[in-house]
């Protein structure tokens, strides 16, 4: 009985955050509802990682926070700002300052899109839409801002 149960909420969270079909004996209305809530609560707590690629994209952060998102599962505030600067970025929609923003955290950390960024403990040097930073013994600094 508890494993039924526990394969029944495994099958409502995935519809609620991965995208995954809704389980049976669910109203689509209100699981609709909260996934909706999530997504907006999820695009809070990214923009507070993320603040200039919010501020960037302004009015437009929650819709396009919230296109990229829905299905796609969390990998945490920090990592799913970073793969949605990394997803504008490809689309040549990325503002100037989530370039600057993106480009120091590249410079200051690893991330291959699977695994937790670590810090770079060797200088470094990004480049993203015209933006520059650099990190040398532990520090970073933008040296160019990106074209406005």
């Amino acid at each position: 009985m508890s494993g039924d149960l526990a394969a029944r909420q495994a099958e409502l969270v995935a519809a609620l955050v991965a995208g995954g079909p809704l389980p049976p004996g669910f109203a689509p209305a209100p699981v609709d509802a909260a996934r909706r809530a999530l997504l907006r609560k999820r695009a809070g707590d990214v923009a507070r990682h993320w603040p200039l690629l919010a501020a960037g994209l302004g009015a437009d952060w929650p819709g396009a926070f919230t296109a990229w998102a829905d299905g796609r599962p969390t990998g945490g505030s920090l990592r799913d700002g970073w793969d949605l600067a990394r997803a504008l970025r490809a689309e040549g929609t990325l503002p100037p300052l989530g370039a600057e923003e993106l480009a120091v955290r590249e410079a200051a950390s690893r991330y291959d899109g699977r695994v937790a960024p670590r810090p770079r403990r060797r200088p470094a040097f990004a480049r993203v839409g015209g933006a520059v930073a650099v990190q040398l013994a532990g520090r970073v600094r933008l040296l160019r801002p990106a074209p406005r």
